[in-house]
């Protein structure tokens, strides 16, 4: 008897800096309702779902930053998301930003939290790889400053047993780095939520000359590194966007729900709140673990040792 959850991957449009907290759960509970008619049984949103990606901007004062983040979840403006989602037991994912107290001081992390079908909540996660730059760029190359509010993950990657599997989460930049997908599936993850808000235009310095990435490239690597998480982990991988022109920024779309065996099998078409939908079978998985990917048979781990000894390139020849 096949393990199949119905995941609805819920890709939200543009979010206008003013546009309240309330305003945005409104959208998100449509979606919900979407989805519940679906039969979904997991919704995924996407990151920093509730505000406007503020890290595009550079705040003389830091602290700034605390007015686009929750201080706890549920609060106030969030309570009716998990309400109705109880109500229609339907569970979910969901990104925001975080203002914490620990070690004696404040932290900001870009978070997301697994909500059961109960409404309660079943596991939280912080985005360990953080892109972008800590201070303001001179060349007008960079668009995201994470590292300026946000601190590193401190959480791990830890999986949750849920909606009959093993769960896991990751957020936006984590999923270009293959160490995400593998500290998860040797866990025995079955199904990674990721949600993302990542621009469709990239730029650097070469030289004296700002130089772009060729446009297609953006879409394409999106989807190429969900795809090898997916197939050589042999897991789920629902990858979630925010998406269109927000605050002077393209974001793209490419929501999609991808297989163990790396295919895409349902996909956004726009660039707009838009909800998709796919039967996730978790036993999928089964074939590739037993034989390509059989870990325990076929993994050589005395070889993997400068993978967490050495952060950057070191030339030894």
């Amino acid at each position: 008897m096949p393990r199949l959850v119905r995941v609805a991957a819920a890709q939200l449009g543009p979010i206008a800096r003013e546009e309240s907290r309330a305003a945005v759960v409104e959208r998100l509970l449509a979606m919900l309702h979407k989805a519940h008619s679906f039969g979904a049984q997991l919704v995924v949103y996407p990151e920093m779902a509730l505000t406007t990606f503020f890290p595009r901007w550079v705040f003389d004062d830091v602290d700034d930053a605390d007015a686009f983040c929750e201080t706890s979840m549920p609060n106030p403006d969030v309570q009716p998301l998990f309400d109705e989602a109880k109500r229609l037991g339907i569970g979910f994912y969901l990104g925001y930003g975080e203002l914490t107290q620990e070690e004696g001081r404040k932290k900001r992390f870009n978070t997301s939290i697994l909500v059961g079908a109960d409404g309660s909540i079943i596991g939280k996660y912080r985005k360990v790889h953080l892109p972008g730059r800590k201070d303001a760029d001179p060349t007008g190359c960079a668009g995201n400053f994470e590292k300026r509010y946000y601190e590193v993950g401190n959480l791990g990657f830890p999986v949750f047993r849920a909606f009959d599997g093993v769960m896991g989460m990751a957020i936006c930049n984590d999923r270009r780095w293959p160490e995400t997908y593998r500290a998860m599936s040797l866990q025995g993850a079955e199904l990674i939520m990721l949600g993302y808000n990542t621009g469709t235009v990239k730029r650097t310095m070469v030289g004296n000359a700002q130089v772009q990435e060729p446009a297609h490239l953006s879409s394409f690597h999106n989807h190429l590194v969900m795809q090898a998480g997916a197939y050589q982990n042999c897991c789920w991988v629902v990858g979630v966007a925010k998406a269109g022109m927000e605050e002077g920024v393209e974001f793209m779309g490419g929501s999609c729900i991808i297989a163990p065996t790396g295919d895409i099998v349902a996909q956004a078409v726009t660039t707009a709140d838009e909800v998709i939908v796919a039967d996730c079978d978790l036993d999928l998985s089964l074939h590739n673990r037993r034989t390509t990917f059989n870990f325990e048979v076929n993994r050589q781990i005395q070889t993997y040792g400068i993978i967490t000894a050495q952060r950057g390139v070191v030339v030894s020849v």
